[in-house]
């Protein structure tokens, strides 16, 4: 296995085909420039330059209005009544989720601990990798994360995936203290 260094947007463009949670950037190269083990290596250089032009259309939206639609939660009613942290942290995942499904899961995918994974597509994943992580479904996507984590390392998992979708740093430090 080799190790590449790419900028963060053909980073964001290739984790944007992400089709399953665990999937390695080699397979999503693969699959996306329709090359196999079989094909010798020259070939993939002519598709890999058509793809990285074709990396503009990305439907993100803009950067005021995700960091409109973050302090708007911050300030509703419905996240002011949150009694549990693990239950504003639900509701922070599901916002930066529902902003940007493509960079959430980039993130996501590369957030793990030493011997746990956070984030999988069910429950049962999770519960495979520690019975006491307590797997909560994060409403309106996709994925379950495990809660049975300290309120430090809810706020450090924001944090990740906050910076990881490239918002402003004093925003995510407001975010993370209302854990």
């Amino acid at each position: 296995m080799k190790t590449i260094e790419v900028d963060d947007e053909l980073y964001r463009y290739i984790a944007s085909h992400t089709q399953h949670i665990g999937e390695s950037a080699s397979d999503i190269l693969r699959r996306m420039l329709k090359f196999s083990s079989a094909q010798p290596a020259s070939v993939a250089t002519a598709p890999s330059a058509a793809a990285s032009t074709s990396a503009q259309p990305v439907a993100v939206q803009p950067p005021r209005d995700r960091v409109r639609t973050v302090r708007e939660l911050l300030l509703s009613d419905e996240y002011a009544e949150q009694n549990r942290a693990v239950n504003r942290f639900l509701m922070v995942l599901s916002t930066l989720h529902r902003l940007s499904p493509q960079e959430f899961a980039a993130a996501t995918e590369s957030l793990h601990g030493r011997t746990r994974i956070y984030f999988a597509a069910d429950e049962q994943t999770l519960l495979l990798h520690g019975a006491q992580t307590k797997p909560r479904h994060i409403e309106g996507t996709p994925y379950w994360v495990i809660t049975n984590t300290n309120t430090g390392r809810k706020r450090s998992m924001i944090e990740y995936i906050m910076l990881a979708m490239q918002f402003p740093p004093e925003l995510t430090e407001k975010v993370c203290g209302t854990i």
